[in-house]
């Protein structure tokens, strides 16, 4: 990574982000979604294959350190864009369920790949939200036998510090007694920036953390993940100088 993705954008970056959004819509409007509308039994392997073919088309790669546990009841990650779910899916076989905000299912488009693809609906301005995502993940854990990837952030982050990590993620994760593996994302933002419109030739690294059963574990348990990620972050940084 030669400069900061906050360097002023030059023409071939612009050039680049719009390449990789043209090809994100297409794949997903033109294929992904009408492949899992007409192949439900074979969502998965269809979007882990489709979104490989969009690395490819944008000159992405993703790179992993440890692997997905499959005993995971519930994946926490950092969050910086779309990049993010698309090398997650391309990297890793198992089935994810991802919880999204809903403002996102209502969009064109993406709105059907989530609901097509059973994901989950976040509405974080209901008093019943906590319930919501309670229920669904214990469907996604007790029924579907999917893992659920949530962003406990909330929202997306403009810097390299984690932002609080919401309460109802740890609320969630204690009241269903679940296994919890943490997972920091770096490069993501360097391939694609949504902020600043930008993009480059670049890899998308996954580092995988331990994970926690919680029945088991400390009361601050939470807080230390967040720790441990904030530093795998700034060790990333300072050693590939891959920014999050």
């Amino acid at each position: 990574m030669k400069t900061s993705v906050n360097d002023r954008p030059t023409l071939w970056e612009r050039i680049r982000f719009y390449w990789g959004a043209f090809v994100i819509s297409a794949v997903v409007a033109g294929i992904m979604i009408p492949g899992i509308m007409l192949f439900p039994k074979k969502k998965g392997i269809i979007m882990h294959k489709l979104n490989r073919v969009i690395l490819k088309l944008i000159g992405a790669k993703v790179e992993s350190t440890g692997e997905l546990d499959p005993e995971a009841d519930m994946v926490i990650m950092n969050h910086q864009g779309i990049i993010d779910i698309i090398a997650m899916e391309a990297l890793q076989t198992q089935h994810l369920r991802w919880a999204a905000k809903k403002e996102l299912f209502d969009a064109t488009w993406f709105g059907n790949l989530l609901k097509y693809g059973e994901m989950i609906s976040l509405d974080r301005g209901s008093k019943a939200a906590l319930v919501s995502l309670l229920k669904s993940v214990k469907e996604s854990r007790n029924k579907l036998g999917r893992a659920v990837a949530i962003f406990p952030e909330g929202t997306r982050a403009k810097d390299q510090e984690l932002l609080p990590f919401k309460a109802g993620t740890k609320i969630v994760a204690e009241k269903l007694g679940l296994k919890v593996q943490p997972v920091v994302i770096t490069g993501s933002k360097w391939v694609l920036n949504e902020h600043n419109k930008t993009a480059h030739n670049g890899t998308v690294h996954y580092t995988f953390l331990p994970t926690i059963d919680v029945t088991g574990a400390d009361d601050d348990w939470f807080d230390k993940v967040r720790d441990e990620m904030q530093q795998v972050i700034d060790q990333e940084a300072a050693t590939h100088q891959r920014n999050r």
